[in-house]
């Protein structure tokens, strides 16, 4: 059967760093180049799609996100499937075409249950790039909304990562504290593996940091967030972002969630201006996302949103985010003062890099995923399409 030719025409494509004017075409859930159509096929498309003016951009990518719509991806260990594919169906309509689903800190039967049930493809939903276990390897001095009781050490290397989760094979980003890794050629051992080591929920020194990075580690967790706070005689982890003990060639990626409440829009702006080439939107959104004030679950703990903050119930600490990433990118595009187009591969591009599919995802380069989104000018979500099928639209 021929694969049906799509030309989107009157709009302004995210490209080489800039708002390009130009058609997208697509064609069999690829972004094409429309040369060797005009020239060695002669055909013409099938449909033109008016854009009307929009922006057209990569779809975003959120790869800490907790859960959603009333679902909890550590919690509803019973409900993987129906859970995941019903949050991964609920985050289009904020231009996600694919995630990372978070696991906190958690029992190791949990993972046991939970890791092999994670499904990744999800008709009329964001794509499941694979799992960020954040834990249980985090310093209880920083443990935020994750339960104390579940906190363990690496103390037999890869061994211990196997007999926690039982297997590795979903996990694509760890979040661990590099101060309660003893033998740091463990990290090294993950990357190997083809998974992201991130740092956070830590005590650590910057020298602590900088040693995780020198065996592999590439990304911070919410910066800010559960980490010492800086010092001008040792900056801890936000230390990597102008660390000179980062090999050449490196990039060290940060999380921050830019949702109103947890990071101030001053941090945003310094984090921007000291490393624009790292930072990376995550929403860190939780089963809360899309529901009404009230009490509700995160794990092994009850939580309670109100005033549009979501706590751990009867306290005033934050337990995560239920902004969504398209009002986190608005949110940050403002606070900053940023370029449209880096707002969006702040959400897009720069989180394909840190995971190293941004020849797949996070561009709209000729032979990507066609994984994209139509904005207007105001960043504000029009359509979400994804393998070139509108899954959502306004």
């Amino acid at each position: 059967m021929e694969q049906q030719l799509l030309q989107f025409i009157n709009c302004r494509l995210v490209r080489n760093h800039q708002l390009v004017h130009d058609d997208l075409w697509v064609r069999d859930g690829k972004i094409i180049n429309p040369e060797p159509v005009f020239f060695d096929e002669q055909t013409k498309a099938h449909r033109r799609i008016d854009c009307k003016g929009a922006i057209i951009a990569p779809g975003y990518i959120d790869v800490q996100i907790n859960g959603g719509y009333g679902v909890d991806f550590s919690y509803d260990k019973d409900t993987t499937e129906a859970g995941v594919t019903k949050v991964a169906r609920g985050l289009v309509a904020s231009g996600v075409t694919s995630f990372c689903p978070t696991l906190v800190t958690s029992p190791n039967d949990s993972y046991h249950s939970i890791l092999p049930r994670m499904p990744t493809l999800i008709e009329g939903g964001a794509g499941v790039l694979g799992v960020h276990v954040e834990g249980p390897f985090i310093n209880p001095q920083k443990k935020g909304a994750h339960p104390e009781n579940c906190i363990q050490t690496i103390d037999k290397g890869m061994a211990t990562l196997r007999e926690v989760y039982g297997s590795l094979e979903r996990i694509k980003i760890i979040t661990l504290a590099p101060e309660q890794v003893r033998d740091p050629s463990v990290i090294r051992d993950l990357v190997e593996a083809g998974i992201t080591v991130s740092l956070g929920h830590s005590m650590g020194t910057l020298s602590d940091g900088e040693r995780a990075v020198r065996h592999g580690a590439t990304l911070i967790t919410h910066l800010f967030n559960a980490m010492l706070p800086f010092h001008h005689r040792d900056p801890g982890l936000v230390g990597l972002l102008a660390s000179d003990a980062i090999p050449a060639g490196k990039t060290i990626y940060f999380g921050i969630i830019s949702d109103g409440v947890h990071t101030h829009p001053a941090a945003l702006r310094i984090a921007y201006r000291t490393h624009r080439e790292g930072l990376v939107l995550v929403t860190d959104a939780i089963s809360a996302l899309g529901l009404e004030e009230g009490v509700h679950h995160i794990g092994q703990l009850p939580l309670q949103v109100k005033q549009g903050k979501a706590f751990i119930a009867g306290t005033e600490t934050l337990c995560g985010s239920i902004a969504p990433m398209d009002e986190c990118v608005r949110i940050f595009h403002k606070a900053t003062d940023c370029s449209q187009v880096y707002a969006i591969e702040a959400a897009s591009l720069h989180p394909a890099k840190c995971l190293g599919i941004e020849r797949q995802k996070g561009t709209l380069d000729f032979d990507s995923d066609a994984d994209f989104i139509l904005l207007d000018d105001e960043l504000q979500l029009l359509s979400t399409w994804i393998a070139g099928v509108c899954v959502h639209s306004k």
